[in-house]
């Protein structure tokens, strides 16, 4: 049957799956958007109030569901506007599809009205993208930026579609979507033998997991075997979920702001076995000191990542799921119960208490996760907040916690939020926020309130760009440049503004009575939680220090 190019898209789209997509219009996707009103309510689309926002939110409904997010925007600024939002989901292996118009094939490359050589500026920050020039390859275009988003590890891919080639006409075929295989080429069973031997060797193993885990939904393999290896667990921040917080075996995040027991255990085990981590600079601190006792053991399905940042021993290159999975099936119980036993010692010793510095934050994130729901989805923003709900939130599931990695982006949490939400409609949705972070995208309060979302935004509000004030009260002699956010800001009346429910918690107010509140509202809230101006997220390890040289944290024995 013969369609318009923007006709053969939403085709496309209906038959990968897509049920949402989230967006902003414009003149060079004005066909893309008469095709989605075409469609009659199969595609449901969310209206963001800026295009980072829907980015955002595209990347989040593919965290928390596991499939595909989609993102349109126009072209020129449209487009720009996604860039940040793909950078982050690609730093984070978030599986993304964002389609941008551009102008008409013969205006290309003359500064058009609008034009912008997106696939250009988004190379780096892709796993694959496309400018479509011919109009019989589109959907086969369209349904390959599928495979490739989803395939191996996620990522964003990004689709450029010129106007002309939306609104004319090509004969289409109807196609089942290109099926996705777990990637097992490299994986040897020479490899997976070796690694066990490495293993029934091992007299202090310890685990070092990362969101490769949760994305690979490979949590249950873990567990079982961590059992069977009988060793302690650490996380990375992206990693969250992927084991239980609540188990004997959990340490805890390693790295920077991780706790002092998951930084020693990594500096005293003999074999580091690292399941979809990446040896981040946030972790691994100073390199030429991280484990050098051990031996590494890395499992991972990108081969780009072996040897990158810290040199393995050996290596397992395949879908965690099935490498996971084999070696559960190989794997005999081991016994190492004199390393945990110096584990629980070294737990009661380094207790994750916080020092006076940050033990309002701790009150706020520990009455949250009592008064939430057992089904919730916590988001962040970036900074200090961040780092408070990673350390003090306990009850974190595979996909319910949904923060910016790699790229750090202030201003993700909102947009993160409505795409959570709208994902699941029966889950409590929480963005941990702070007031310097929510300023950047506080604009898509209008999309919350537009779609009657029921976000609970927090805002950690100490009035001050916490996190880079903290790195100048320790290192750059308390000068405080540029980082005081002083202007008074009312949250609640702001909140108001957009029709939405305002509440303050003020810092001798109880959290839980205050948040209890705001949960049993069943609708958006806005919550301005004041803390004191210089909390801090302890504990910390300085730059360039090795992560056994902790600052902040608590010595019982000392």
């Amino acid at each position: 049957m013969k369609l318009t190019g923007a006709e053969v898209i939403m085709k496309v789209l209906i038959s990968e799956g897509v049920d949402t997509v989230f967006g902003y219009p414009g003149g060079q996707v004005i066909p893309l958007y008469d095709a989605l009103y075409l469609t009659k309510g199969k595609i449901r689309h969310i209206l963001t109030a800026h295009e980072q926002g829907a980015s955002h939110a595209a990347d989040s409904y593919a965290r928390s569901t596991g499939k595909v997010g989609v993102c349109i925007a126009t072209s020129g600024p449209g487009a720009t506007n996604l860039v940040t939002g793909l950078a982050t989901a690609y730093m984070d292996s978030s599986p993304v599809v964002a389609i941008t118009g551009n102008v008409p094939l013969a205006l290309l490359g003359r500064d058009s009205f609008q034009e912008v050589d997106i696939t250009g500026v988004t190379m780096p920050i892709t796993k694959h993208n496309y400018i479509v020039k011919d109009i019989n390859e589109l959907a086969d275009i369209v349904r390959e930026a599928f495979y490739i988003a989803k395939e191996g590890r996620p990522g964003p891919v990004l689709v450029d579609i010129p106007k002309d080639l939306q609104v004319g006409y090509v004969e289409y075929e109807e196609k089942a979507p290109i099926e996705v295989f777990p990637k097992t080429e490299r994986l040897k069973g020479a490899d997976l033998d070796k690694a066990v031997e490495m293993i029934k060797a091992s007299k202090r193993p310890m685990f070092y997991v990362g969101g490769g885990v949760v994305r690979s939904g490979a949590d249950e393999e873990l567990r079982r075997f961590v059992d069977l290896v009988d060793a302690p667990v650490c996380s990375t921040l992206m990693g969250l979920g992927a084991f239980p917080s609540s188990s004997p075996r959990f340490t805890g995040m390693v790295g920077m702001h991780g706790t002092k027991l998951s930084n020693m255990s990594v500096n005293s085990c003999d074999l580091l076995i690292v399941v979809g981590a990446r040896f981040s600079d946030r972790v691994i601190s100073n390199g030429s000191t991280f484990a050098r006792q051990a031996k590494v053991l890395q499992l991972d399905v990108d081969p780009a990542e072996i040897n990158k940042n810290i040199v393995s021993h050996h290596h397992v290159i395949g879908d965690l799921k099935v490498v996971l999975s084999r070696l559960c099936a190989m794997m005999q119980s081991q016994k190492h119960d004199a390393w945990m036993e110096q584990l629980e010692n070294n737990r009661k010793r380094y207790p994750m208490k916080t020092t006076a510095e940050s033990a309002r934050a701790k009150e706020i994130m520990e009455a949250l996760e009592q008064v939430l729901p057992e089904k919730h989805i916590i988001t962040t923003e970036v900074g200090q907040h961040q780092m408070w709900a990673a350390q003090y939130l306990r009850d974190i599931k595979p996909r319910r916690f949904i923060t910016s990695g790699g790229l750090g982006t202030m201003g993700f949490g909102t947009g993160a939020a409505i795409g959570a939400q709208v994902s699941h409609p029966d889950h409590r949705v929480v963005n941990v926020a702070g007031d310097g972070s929510f300023r950047m995208n506080c604009n898509e309060l209008a999309t919350i309130a537009r779609y009657n979302l029921p976000i609970i935004i927090l805002v950690m509000n100490n009035h001050c760009l916490g996190m880079v004030r903290q790195w100048q009260t320790l290192f750059f002699k308390s000068h405080y440049s540029e980082t005081t956010l002083d202007t008074p800001i009312n949250w609640c009346m702001l909140a108001s503004a957009y029709g939405l429910d305002g509440m303050s918690l003020k810092k001798d107010d109880d959290p839980v009575k205050v948040l209890a509140e705001a949960v049993g509202r069943n609708k958006a809230v806005v919550v301005d939680c004041e803390i004191p101006l210089d909390d801090k997220v302890y504990p910390m390890v300085a730059p360039g220090a090795s992560i056994n040289d902790m600052i902040g944290f608590i010595d019982l024995e000392s």
